[in-house]
């Protein structure tokens, strides 16, 4: 879970310091916010791309067995069949 952001800090910069925090920030796959404090905190920020593609298969994989799993129980007349199927 999440910790609510609820405090703000304002900084002064020139258009392009603010352009290119912007830039490295999507370059690191962050929000602007995310990034900055990672950075003032001293911690590493790590980058690992092709993560789209391996999530999007593994998303893939899951309904493929979820859907396997269900027609499994409906074959056995299964009356445990969890809620979030209704």
């Amino acid at each position: 879970m999440q910790k609510k952001k609820t405090a703000i800090i304002t900084a002064r910069m020139t258009p392009e310091d603010k352009r290119k925090i912007e830039q490295r920030a999507i370059d690191a796959g962050m929000t602007v916010t995310d990034f900055l404090t990672t950075c003032a905190l001293g911690k590493k920020i790590v980058r690992v791309d092709g993560l789209d593609t391996i999530l999007a298969e593994l998303k893939a994989q899951g309904r493929n067995l979820n859907q396997l799993l269900f027609r499994l129980v409906l074959m056995l007349g299964l009356s445990m069949i969890p809620w979030w199927y209704w």
